[in-house]
């Protein structure tokens, strides 16, 4: 038993601490959509938080994407813009969406390349953020896809 909650623990510091590496890109705020990105419909948005194992807070984006183009979708980096009061960007980062592959029993995610989203295809999706500032606003980010690939 001892054994299991060490591993669990051991594993999860793994899981934060790689996912904190993934997440450093900054993408421009004025940076061009991509182009397939109008054939992506991002819907039913939840956010959530969560305490880390550092004593920090994680906060979750989880939403559903559509594919409502002819190819079929194999990565996707989407910026992601937490707003202050004032209207102004707090929180610039950009990531790689990552699939939804099961929520029980914890929601364990995946690369769009390890389960392509197809056209007429649709998908859960989570966002994880270690580090957003006091002075985002609460209110849901902006989400801007700034770069797929399709075949």
């Amino acid at each position: 038993m001892a054994a299991a909650i060490v591993f669990a623990v051991v594993g999860s510091f793994f899981a934060f601490s790689r996912h904190g590496k993934e997440a450093q890109k900054v993408t421009s705020i004025s940076a061009p959509l991509d182009p397939y990105a109008d054939q992506l419909a991002i819907g039913s948005l939840a956010m959530s938080e969560s305490a880390s194992l550092s004593g920090g807070k994680v906060t979750y984006l989880d939403g559903q994407l559509a594919n409502q183009g002819s190819r079929t979708v194999t990565a996707i980096d989407v910026q992601v813009l937490f707003r202050d009061a004032a209207g102004e960007v707090a929180w610039n980062e950009t990531q790689p969406l990552r699939l939804v592959r099961t929520r029980q029993p914890y929601v364990d995610l995946e690369p769009v390349s390890a389960a392509p989203l197809q056209p007429g295809g649709r998908q859960d999706f989570r966002l994880v953020f270690d580090a957003v500032p006091n002075q985002w606003n609460g209110a849901y980010p902006t989400l801007r896809i700034v770069h797929v690939e399709t075949r």
